[in-house]
């Protein structure tokens, strides 16, 4: 409210610096008028100079006639400029009163009609405490996305760009655009198993984390290119889930975790899911760290993804934690450099594989396993 009144105080000094002259400008007529006037008092003066000399018999009755007529027309010629001094001013006060109803009406409107066609005024406060006191990294990821749209604005065939943002269109809850990323990077790029789980996953999100149909086949689309995409078996199960087939759930989630690596991120929520639908987790391939223990996998079904993550990372650590104190556990490590990797943290995944090494440095053969599994995951070798 106070912005407005100072908008509309502006806009009163502006106007006002603007009619000012208008009105001091006023001021050249009426004195052209009084100047003609003076003269017409001095010429009526001589009328009345030449009468008295005539009578006193200083001049000659000629000579009187010639210099009254001389006088009448300069009367005639006065009387003449004041008349047409008056009607021009009377008609610059018209004009006056327009230029002034125009700027007191026209201007106020014209300007709002512009800010309304061209402003943003919808847009909410964004008070500069509030951008002050916010959290540096949650400003840095708005700068990043707000970078990449506007790349993506001057690049509309970049399907890179759109494969880039999707992830965190989904990550920070704007699912829509999500989708239409996934979308386009899809279109632009070609279908892969990634690209497809994305997009399922982003649809999932934006149904409310109900599997529609377009999300379900997205999945079968991942599948049909990697039939071991964890992220495509689970959300099959849960569509099946969802459709009551808690038996078809069950089968998608128990092949699922048969084939995951011991210590695999996503393990804590199929087994939760396992849990759900009454079947019991597959024991593991080989002999692995203990995985999440019953109350673990009941706590898991009430954890928001940033809990079970934590959940997870947790898991990996206590791991680690192991091996940094009996580190002769080959199958440990190895599966440490997998979780690593899986949870994003390639330097943890690159320090296991070098303490690995250290631990089996006179061991060819499980040096070799360590070197083969490092360049599969991209850690050198």
């Amino acid at each position: 409210m106070l912005l407005w009144i100072a908008f509309s105080l502006m806009t009163g000094a502006a106007i006002l610096a603007v009619l000012w002259p208008l009105r001091t400008g006023a001021g050249a007529a009426p004195e052209a008028a009084s100047a003609a006037e003076a003269d017409l008092a001095v010429y009526r003066d001589q009328l009345a100079e030449i009468e008295r000399d005539r009578t006193a018999g200083l001049i000659g009755e000629g000579e009187g006639e010639a210099a009254r007529a001389e006088v009448a027309r300069r009367i005639l010629r006065a009387s003449a400029e004041v008349h047409a001094t008056r009607a021009a001013s009377a008609g610059n006060v018209g004009r006056r009163r327009a230029a002034a109803l125009i700027a007191l009406v026209g201007v106020p409107v014209l300007a709002g009609t512009l800010y309304i066609l061209l402003g943003s005024p919808q847009l909410s406060p964004q008070p500069l405490a509030a951008r002050l006191n916010a959290r540096p990294e949650e400003a840095d990821v708005a700068v990043l996305i707000r970078k990449v749209e506007e790349h993506l604005e001057a690049n509309p065939d970049d399907g890179r760009g759109y494969e880039v943002i999707a992830p965190i269109y989904l990550r920070i809850g704007r699912t829509s655009d999500a989708v239409r990323t996934w979308s386009n990077a899809i279109r632009l790029l070609g279908s892969s198993p990634s690209r497809q789980s994305g997009l399922g996953e982003a649809m999932v999100a934006d149904a409310d984390g109900v599997v529609t149909a377009e999300a379900s086949a997205a999945f079968q689309q991942a599948l049909a290119q990697d039939p071991k995409d964890p992220k495509a078996r689970y959300f099959l199960g849960l569509a099946a889930e969802q459709d009551g087939k808690t038996a078809e759930a069950a089968a998608y989630w128990s092949a699922l975790a048969a084939d995951s690596p011991v210590g695999a991120p996503w393990l804590p929520l199929v087994h939760a899911a396992l849990a759900r639908v009454g079947a019991a987790a597959p024991a593991p391939q080989t002999a692995q760290v203990p995985g999440p223990g019953a109350a673990d996998v009941a706590a898991a079904e009430d954890m928001t993804p940033e809990q079970r993550s934590q959940m997870i990372r947790g898991m990996v650590e206590r791991l680690s934690a192991r091996l940094a104190e009996d580190g002769d556990d080959l199958e440990g490590w190895l599966r440490l450099m997998r979780a690593w990797t899986v949870l994003g943290d390639a330097d943890k995944a690159k320090a296991a594989a070098t303490d690995a090494r250290g631990h089996f440095g006179k061991d060819d053969a499980a040096l070799a396993r360590i070197d083969a599994l490092a360049r599969e995951l991209g850690l050198g070798s």
